[in-house]
């Protein structure tokens, strides 16, 4: 077994095994297409981005020889410690999902092919220096905070169109969005909301739903979902 590399500060959950991750992997991908042939979707309209903080290596090694292809990552310094050294990154999709400081945009900019977590014009400013120093510029996605959340990250609905202003007036890649919305709502009020206000500005990507509620997201326009309780168990 692989040793996982993070601090005690996370704790790492004991590998799911290679036969159960399979059959779930299996399992949720003919639900997520039946899903969206349901509401009047192609199969396959649908990504699962695969969320792995805290993951033994064993896990990433098992999942990767499952197929999985698109992981979502919560901090930037756990994101390289999982993925230093593994064999055939360049065809994998990386996918920072968790809050972005702006002494962080270098390091996140260099590892990861999208960022979902832009929220504020002083991350867009350090995440344009930062693509302009590495030479490479990610995909983004803005993370809106549906239900004004004050201890939620996120732009408001109503400022998101003067953050893809200011985003674009930099020349960034965003091309879409990305919500949680309250645990304690109906999800279904915050991924319609996130889906016209995609509309609204051009934006084509959607990720939004989790282990407890994707199929409602599915059912709203998700583009993305990132489950990882599904996949991996309860950490």
């Amino acid at each position: 077994m692989i040793e996982a590399p993070f601090p005690t500060a996370f704790p790492v959950p004991d590998p799911v095994g290679s036969q159960v991750l399979n059959q779930r992997i299996a399992g949720l991908t003919a639900r997520i297409d039946a899903a969206a042939l349901a509401c009047g979707r192609t199969a396959g309209a649908v990504t699962l981005t695969a969320v792995v903080k805290t993951q033994a290596r064993q896990t990433l090694a098992d999942a990767l020889s499952a197929g999985l292809t698109v992981f979502g990552e919560n901090r930037v310094q756990e994101a390289r410690d999982h993925w230093a050294g593994v064999p055939g990154r360049e065809q994998l999709e990386l996918r920072l999902i968790g809050p972005l400081q702006t002494n962080k945009a270098l390091d996140a900019v260099r590892l990861f092919d999208v960022i979902e977590t832009l929220d504020r014009p002083a991350l867009a400013d350090a995440l344009a220096k930062a693509c302009a120093k590495a030479g490479r510029s990610p995909r983004l996605l803005v993370q809106v905070n549906t239900g004004a959340e004050p201890q939620k990250a996120g732009v408001l609905p109503d400022d998101v169109a003067a953050l893809l202003a200011h985003a674009r007036t930099l020349g960034l890649r965003v091309e879409g969005l990305m919500c949680i919305p309250p645990v304690d709502e109906p999800p279904e009020r915050h991924f319609t909301l996130l889906a016209q206000l995609a509309v609204r500005h051009g934006l084509t990507v959607l990720s939004m739903g989790m282990s407890g509620d994707w199929e409602a997201a599915v059912g709203c326009g998700a583009t993305h979902i990132r489950l990882g309780t599904a996949l991996f168990g309860a950490r």
